[in-house]
């Protein structure tokens, strides 16, 4: 599925979570994906809002417990406890940017940085909210339109700073942004966090078939236009071609251990597909050969992580195409508990991490809760 972001008005955490919402993605998944990280003292509430004429999804989040100024260690942490895997690995890399934007700024060793207005309750709610609901989307590929940058000040726990703010700047680096004539802060640092663990990439709506929009009002009331931001989510054309770049390296001097570790590392951070194929390489040495499929904007970034987690001294590029399918998601209720399905156009399966949550906490066989997800699937019945 493809997201594609249109910041009308700017982007904030709430908004896009809000947008996301709105075009469908499951409540109950977002409030697990939350509730297992172990934060206390919140609830998540939605609303229906209208400007100019547009009625649009607003979150609120309402807290009894709320910590000022923690430190980015903190909510690194409750993220990492984030249910399931892929939503928690996206949620710490959005904080550990934050935390690293604010360190440079302010001279600060990362893991000890305070968040100041960005360490309560509504930072960790957003970030692991909206990864849980591009996850329970099945949202592979997010584009967004350049981001309109406000002028002027704002407030922050230093005082008047320029807007945009300097965590801001700093975590926008490489995004396609433009000039605004709103005032203010318009993009926050939470949104430009985001869509970096996202690896969005900047431009126009991609070629798809539409099949949601969602409108996600900001808590600022504009006199001339509506807050919103909007997200449109669609499916690749069918049997359509894409880029994709194939990443390759040799190794005989590592584990099997490392290897399955360094593959899931990889899809967590944004492979299409990772595997191994043994090899004889030389002097006739037992070995494997790495492959990492990837988007051709995040092959820099992955080629990285394979020197760093591997320690190889080279790694093959190659660019090809593949022919993508149309696919479908649709979430059914197990036992109380969220499984995405996914269809394509000669059968469906539910996914695997969905499955081993449910049946970890209802005690069942895994086959039992597959069973029983098909079941409920429309998928089945067509």
């Amino acid at each position: 599925m493809i997201c594609w972001i249109n910041p009308f008005t700017g982007l904030a955490g709430d908004m896009l979570l809000a947008a996301l919402l709105d075009a469908g993605a499951p409540t109950a998944a977002v409030h697990a994906a939350i509730a297992a990280t172990g934060l206390d003292g919140w609830d998540l509430t939605t609303e229906h809002v209208t400007g100019h004429g547009l009625t649009a999804t607003r979150v609120h989040v309402r807290v009894t417990d709320r910590a000022a100024e923690r430190r980015a260690a903190e909510l690194i942490t409750l993220a990492s406890s984030a249910e399931p895997a892929p939503v928690a690995a996206t949620a710490v890399t959005a904080l550990r940017a934050i935390a690293e934007a604010e360190a440079r700024i302010h001279g600060t060793d990362p893991a000890s940085v305070h968040l100041h207005e960005l360490g309560d309750h509504d930072t960790l709610v957003d970030i692991v909210g909206v990864a849980a609901a591009l996850h329970a989307l099945g949202v592979d590929e997010v584009v967004c339109a350049p981001l309109p940058l406000g002028t002027g000040r704002v407030n922050s726990a230093h005082g008047l700073i320029p807007a945009p703010a300097p965590a801001t700047l700093a975590l926008l680096d490489g995004a396609d942004v433009t000039g605004s004539d709103i005032p203010g802060e318009t993009v926050t640092p939470t949104a430009a966090a985001l869509l970096r663990a996202i690896g969005a990439r900047y431009g126009t709506a991609p070629a798809m078939t539409l099949r949601a929009t969602g409108y996600g009002a900001g808590t600022r009331r504009l006199a001339d236009r509506p807050n919103v931001a909007v997200v449109t989510l669609g499916e690749r054309p069918a049997d359509a071609d894409e880029t994709v770049t194939v990443l390759e390296t040799n190794l005989d001097d590592v584990t099997g251990e490392l290897l399955g570790y360094v593959i899931a590392h990889l899809l967590d951070a944004g492979a299409l597909d990772a595997w191994t194929t043994p090899a004889v390489m030389k002097k006739g040495r037992p070995g494997h050969v790495l492959h990492v499929l990837s988007r051709p904007q995040d092959a820099d970034r992955l080629q990285e992580a394979v020197f760093t987690e591997t320690g190889t001294l080279g790694v093959r590029r190659l660019g090809t195409t593949r022919t993508v399918a149309p696919r479908t998601f649709e979430t059914v209720d197990v036992g109380g508990l969220p499984v995405r399905v996914k269809h394509g156009p000669h059968g469906g399966k539910p996914e695997h991490d969905d499955l081993v949550d449910a049946a970890e906490k209802l005690g069942l066989p895994l086959r039992i809760v597959a069973e029983h997800a098909m079941r409920r699937s429309s998928g089945s019945r067509r």
